[in-house]
């Protein structure tokens, strides 16, 4: 059986009747075929129990997850105050898992989902949001056993209040995870990379609590960063710039490869709450992102996504990406988009939205990584017969 997507998308005034209209339009291009699985991506300023109101209202017991976004998006590029729908028909079994509990263990919602997993023989994916703004990404990815292909991103929205929400059947909430498990007839085909490059700056860090970066080279964070940009650091525990702090990030070299990580936001104290854990006495780069190598990061990203998808057609793209991308490219919006299409062809609908985090698994043997600043290309594909 073949597989087929539609996207939908909508503006209203209120949730139920973008998440309504969004769902209307993806079930009039999907036609007579029947959804397996549908992923919604909602503006955070939207009610999440509305907008499932009017999503579910027209697809009764389709399985279902989602996500908050300052933004979705889309190939017609970012659709702010909306909510996109994306749809998925064929040959393959969904089965969900609501998980409430993520941002009190990270490692107890990972031993949930490999108890789950673990009963099944066959191959399996499993498609996840997580709440960005609570809860340990990079502890519940160590929780993982490395023989599971586990795919997703961590939820985003107002940063200044931390209002992020997830979407699962008829259930929703902030502080959980919710996971789709895929099985049959699907393939998937998953791309990462980041425009971020180091710039010369290097910072020991030097005390660190928690998600809170406390001091750089024995200062404030803050004053680390005054000192570069020429801002009084008080200002830096102020918008626009305590969020702003998110466009330029830190690298830490590490076994395998550089390790990306990204402030949320900045505190009155002039310290960096980061939403994974940072370790004492290592050594950061400051990184700095631009247009071209976030286009090109974009394109590599989908073309390894093709190519781990091997012989399959691909048929739909979910694209998530870090929401300093839209920081940066905010006079060029959705050129990430742009840049993906180009790579998977015009034919391929492509869904998406902006996370605090990104996780994949690179491949068979590993255990699946948390990534920040990235794009995540995910591609679904059907299999060669």
């Amino acid at each position: 059986m073949a597989i087929i997507s539609s996207v939908g998308s909508a503006q209203a005034l209120d949730g139920r009747e973008a998440g309504l209209q969004a769902t209307h339009q993806a079930l009039n291009r999907l036609g007579a075929n029947v959804p397996g699985l549908a992923i919604v991506i909602s503006s955070h300023q939207y009610q999440p129990r509305e907008v499932l109101n009017g999503v579910s209202s027209l697809l009764s017991d389709t399985p279902l997850l989602g996500f908050s976004s300052p933004a979705g998006l889309t190939v017609n590029g970012q659709h702010p105050h909306s909510v996109v729908v994306a749809l998925l028909s064929g040959d393959f079994q969904v089965e969900t898992l609501w998980l409430p509990g993520y941002a009190q263990s990270g490692r107890e919602t990972a031993a949930k989902i490999d108890q789950y997993t673990s009963a099944r023989v066959e191959r399996q994916s499993v498609l996840f949001f997580a709440d960005g703004f609570n809860g340990d990404a990079e502890q519940f990815c160590n929780g993982l056993p490395t023989a599971l292909d586990v795919i997703g991103g961590l939820s985003s929205g107002d940063l200044h209040t931390g209002n992020t929400y997830q979407m699962l059947g008829n259930q929703t909430g902030s502080g959980g995870l919710s996971a789709a498990i895929l099985r049959g007839n699907v393939s998937i085909g998953v791309g990462a990379d980041h425009g971020w490059d180091p710039v010369g700056n290097q910072f020991r860090i030097t005390r660190s609590r928690g998600f809170w970066l406390r001091t750089l080279d024995g200062r404030p964070a803050s004053e680390a960063y005054a000192s570069l940009f020429g801002y009084p650091a008080r200002d830096w525990a102020f918008p626009p710039l305590s969020y702003l702090a998110r466009l330029y990030p830190l690298g830490m070299d590490q076994n395998d490869g550089m390790v990306v990580r990204s402030p949320i936001r900045v505190e009155a104290d002039g310290s960096f709450r980061m939403n994974a854990v940072v370790r004492d006495g290592v050594d950061a780069f400051l990184l700095v992102g631009s247009r071209a190598s976030c286009e090109r990061a974009a394109k590599a990203a989908a073309q390894q996504a093709l190519k781990k998808l091997g012989d399959a057609k691909p048929r739909l793209a979910l694209v998530l990406v870090d929401v300093a991308w839209q920081m940066l490219l905010k006079a060029y919006p959705g050129i990430e988009l742009t840049a993906v299409q180009e790579i998977l062809g015009e034919s391929v609908p492509i869904v998406g939205g902006y996370t605090l985090g990104q996780v994949f698994t690179p491949d068979e043997e590993a255990k699946p990584k948390f990534l920040n600043q990235h794009i995540l290309v995910i591609v679904f594909g059907e299999p060669k017969e």
